[in-house]
């Protein structure tokens, strides 16, 4: 396991356990080992998710601080 692996593992030990569950599935989904059925969106989440495709579409994006900011929030 290289280093920056180990150190990302280490970071998501601290985190939630549904947050911890959120990475692991990326992580499975990155290397092509997850099996599992893709997830319903709710109404809610569809929305949300149009919504960031319109603003995105206005060039509307976060600032660095912000980002910073929500990266901070989850301890990255």
């Amino acid at each position: 396991m290289t280093k920056l692996l180990d150190q990302a593992l280490e970071v998501a030990r601290n985190l939630p356990e549904d947050i911890q569950d959120d990475i692991a599935r990326v992580v499975l989904q990155l290397v092509g080992s997850d099996e599992s059925e893709p997830l319903p969106l709710s109404a809610d989440e569809r929305a949300a998710i149009a919504r960031s495709k319109e603003a995105a579409g206005r060039g509307e994006f976060a600032t660095d601080e912000q980002v910073r900011a929500t990266w901070a929030k989850h301890g990255l």
